[in-house]
């Protein structure tokens, strides 16, 4: 058998009997030592090499090198994918350890709003982001030209279809299909044609409350906001009702808190009662039921909540910042 077989036999018996697998690492090791070792079958075939002639000695040569990197690559993949060395030695051993998920904080935020109002007696419901103008502007007292309509830079897909700029819409469908009472949050994410910056995005997420019964006052109204206030920013939170406009609500109201870090009052949400022309709408009649409702912020709130300044973060998906929540 000339060079050439020889090594073709040594490239055919390993593959024999690297297959099946060996069991464990004293194995892997035996077949190393048979084939790799000082005195295996690849250093014979190198010590052979000296019975070539030396016009043919480079090309085998070369095939030889090849054989043995072919051989040393193979043992490595089997040492890799068949077993662990230190799982052999000690089975007791912890598995690896591998990342937990984390929930998003906008996510957690949403979670913890819905947690509170639904302690209270409210439902979660969803509505469309795509919505026409009788749902996202007409039905919340927003007539056309109103100059109201310019505080929402819009995402028209036609002059009477958009991407709501609110969930305030939502009320409007629950009052068109069930009879009063409600008591309603609606969490959702709405869109807003808004330059992108630390502060606004093009997208972000709200929560709507709305609650209408017979004789509902504004005290309801400001008692439901503190105690949520309270559970989601703690018990010594100090917060003020402060007067404002809003087209589908009267009186309206925002509701700020203060911070101690910043030693300033901060906005979380904007409220009021229902409007009756708002009632008039969808044929509830505005003499015999009554309601408040409010908006706020998702990001906003947890930004505030969680100390963050910057709220393209939260959009980023670096698991820098993600994995501190």
């Amino acid at each position: 058998m000339n060079i050439k077989e020889s090594i073709e036999s040594v490239r055919n018996k390993f593959r024999t009997d690297s297959d099946p697998l060996p069991k464990d690492s004293k194995d892997l090791e035996l077949l190393h030592i048979k084939y790799l070792g000082r005195k295996g079958l690849v250093a014979d075939l190198f010590n052979n090499l000296k019975d070539v002639p030396s016009e043919d000695r480079p090309i085998l040569g070369k095939v030889l090198n090849d054989l043995k990197n072919e051989i040393s690559k193979s043992l490595v993949g089997i040492k890799g994918s068949s077993f662990s060395e230190k799982n052999e030695e000690d089975i007791t051993l912890p598995g690896l350890k591998f990342p937990s998920g984390r929930i998003h904080p906008l996510q957690q935020t949403m979670n913890d709003i819905k947690n509170i109002f639904m302690n209270v007696g409210f439902s979660v419901a969803y509505g469309p982001e795509i919505d026409d103008d009788f749902h996202n502007f007409s039905a919340l007292n927003f007539p056309p030209e109103h100059p109201a309509r310019d505080m929402q830079d819009t995402f028209f897909i036609d002059p009477e279809t958009m991407l709501r700029t609110h969930t305030s819409n939502v009320q409007i469908h629950l009052m068109e299909n069930e009879e009063p009472p409600l008591r309603y949050i609606v969490p959702g994410r709405v869109y807003r044609n808004e330059d992108i910056s630390f502060k606004s995005y093009c997208l972000f997420h709200q929560v709507e409350g709305i609650y209408v019964d017979k004789n509902v006052s504004f005290a309801d109204h400001k008692g439901i906001l503190e105690f949520f206030v309270k559970r989601m920013f703690g018990d010594n939170t100090k917060m003020r009702f402060r007067p404002s406009f809003f087209p589908f609500t009267e009186p309206s109201a925002e509701v700020d808190i203060w911070s101690e870090q910043r030693h300033q009052w901060l906005e979380i949400l904007g409220s009021g009662m229902v409007d009756p022309e708002v009632f008039k709408s969808v044929n509830i009649d505005p003499d015999v039921w009554h309601g408040f409702a409010f908006g706020m912020g998702i990001e906003r709130i947890c930004m505030l909540k969680y100390g963050i300044d910057d709220i393209r973060l939260l959009y980023q998906g670096d698991m820098r910042f993600l994995e501190q929540f």
